[in-house]
């Protein structure tokens, strides 16, 4: 499919703007996806029945310390015995299609050997649910929740976890292959290496900087492996991708110092997956700048790159705020170089070969994680991708905010906020399509409030207010107003919707 020149709802060309508000009404183009997303830990809970068992969240959120106020995923928003009615809550709002995350442990509890079916009977029957309410399942195969016994045999540092995820792959795509028309490999592979070897921040809280870049490489090549393996087990229509949380970033001034900084960030949060992935290559400079830590020749096998680059379908982009950088050496000693940027607290880098570059937090409005609102990132981050990827179509996979949200003594949830960040953002959207982009969906996150994780539960990014201690779901103002931007196609101009109300 070609790109749609977006239009207006009047039909005309839109004239768009990435502000907070669309000066008209956008509308998209025919069988744009309108969905939402969350991820197996953060919602499913049931973490020790029908045989799965521990993954390194579970490890990590069990351990002292590691989780805000000891929260753990144990039973999370219960998902895994509610789930007929959440997806008839996804009914009650129209959403056109739900990506979830399949729990590797859930289904293969030691990472190795055959599957536990009734751990595939929960992901077929949950497919079969979304497909009996019109909702097309969208499955994400990897969103952090590595099996415990893989991770005590070195986890994603070592090649044998990309032999085990290709297997893994097989037996998820043997199970729910007929009836899931979109699959992901890996979401978000810079976290689970970077914050989970890097800065320790998330699980399994190694910090380590060679570990992190072994790591990359080991995901990378266990995307390429499963894009293999989804080939050869899937109908030929279905799309294949990888989700990356791209870093829209930018210097903080032009100084030669602010510049570099920007490319070295560049470098280790975007082109170390859009290289080998897209490029078959890993970029020169990222291997000059991290060159002390690990040795690139022996890590990168033969033949491990012509895998990597297989092609994928679609690209899936994650996307919350900007990242603003500098050279922290020109800022003197008393800057803190790693507790801002944006991905929790730490005495250790997750920016290996990066370590002297400081972060700094965007000016103007800022959500309750403190990221800054900026939908000029999102847009940005589309137009190259198009313009450096021409052929290779897109979908947001994840776009977001959280608030502090809480019940009115009406018994609503009302989060202007949100509305206000979800409208710029898909004006962002829309721009970029009309500017060429084929992006050809929106996913938001995330489908209802969920376990966090190291903030716990004291974050809500849900367009579904949870309330943990009774597991009641309130659908939040933005649900209502998302609901009705998917159902007509159509992001309506403020001021026509303050009319209609």
């Amino acid at each position: 499919m070609t790109a749609v020149r977006s239009e207006s709802a009047e039909g005309a060309p839109a004239d768009v703007q990435t502000g907070t508000h669309a000066p008209a009404s956008l509308r998209f183009p025919p069988g744009f996806v309108w969905g939402a997303a969350t991820a197996a830990y953060q919602i499913e809970g049931a973490a020790a029945e029908d045989g799965r068992t521990p993954s390194i969240w579970d490890t990590f959120s069990h351990t002292p310390g590691r989780v805000r106020n000891g929260d753990t995923g144990d039973i999370a928003a219960d998902h895994y015995h509610r789930f007929r009615d959440d997806v008839a809550l996804m009914s009650e709002l129209g959403l056109g299609a739900y990506r979830f995350s399949v729990s590797w442990s859930r289904v293969q509890p030691t990472g190795r050997g055959p599957a536990v079916q009734r751990g595939l009977d929960f992901y077929r029957a949950l497919t079969d649910e979304l497909l009996d309410h019109g909702i097309t399942p969208v499955a994400t195969l990897y969103h952090w929740d590595l099996p415990q016994d893989l991770e005590d045999v070195g986890g994603w540092t070592v090649r044998d976890t990309a032999e085990r995820f290709a297997e893994y792959a097989a037996l998820v795509a043997g199970a729910i292959g007929d009836r899931v028309p979109y699959w992901t490999t890996l979401n978000e592979p810079w976290c689970s290496a970077f914050l989970g070897y890097g800065s320790g921040v998330h699980a399994p809280g190694r910090t380590e900087p060679e570990s992190a870049l072994r790591a990359v490489h080991h995901l990378n090549l266990a995307h390429g492996r499963a894009i293999g393996v989804l080939r050869s087990a899937l109908p030929a229509g279905a799309q294949t991708s990888i989700t990356l949380n791209l870093h829209q970033i930018r210097p903080l001034t032009t100084s030669p110092g602010d510049l570099d900084a920007a490319r070295r960030i560049d470098a280790v949060g975007n082109r170390v997956f859009l290289g080998p992935i897209l490029g078959g290559d890993y970029p020169a400079d990222l291997l000059a700048d991290t060159a002390h830590l690990v040795d690139w020749e022996s890590l990168v096998h033969d033949g491990d790159l012509a895998e990597i680059s297989r092609p994928i379908d679609l690209l899936g982009i994650n996307y919350y705020t900007p990242t603003l950088v500098s050279d922290g050496r020109a800022l003197g000693d008393d800057i803190d170089l790693t507790r801002n940027d944006g991905h929790g607290a730490s005495d250790h880098s997750p920016w290996p070969g990066s370590e002297h570059v400081a972060f700094h937090l965007a000016p103007g409005e800022t959500t309750a994680m403190r990221w800054a609102v900026d939908a000029t990132g999102l847009y940005d981050l589309l137009t190259r991708i198009q313009r450096e990827h021409p052929s290779l179509p897109m979908m947001v996979t994840e776009n977001g905010a959280a608030y502090d949200d809480y019940i009115s003594p009406e018994g609503t949830v009302n989060d202007p906020e949100r509305i206000d960040y979800l409208r710029g953002h898909l004006s962002a959207v829309h721009r970029a399509i009309a500017d060429g982009a084929d992006v050809r969906g929106y996913f938001l996150w995330s489908l209802m409030d969920n376990f966090e994780w190291a903030y716990g539960y004291s974050k809500r990014f849900g367009a579904v207010y949870v309330d943990f201690g009774t597991q009641r779901r309130i659908p939040k103002q933005s649900a209502h107003w998302y609901a009705a931007v998917a159902r007509d196609n159509v992001l309506r101009a403020a001021a026509e919707e303050d009319a209609a109300s």
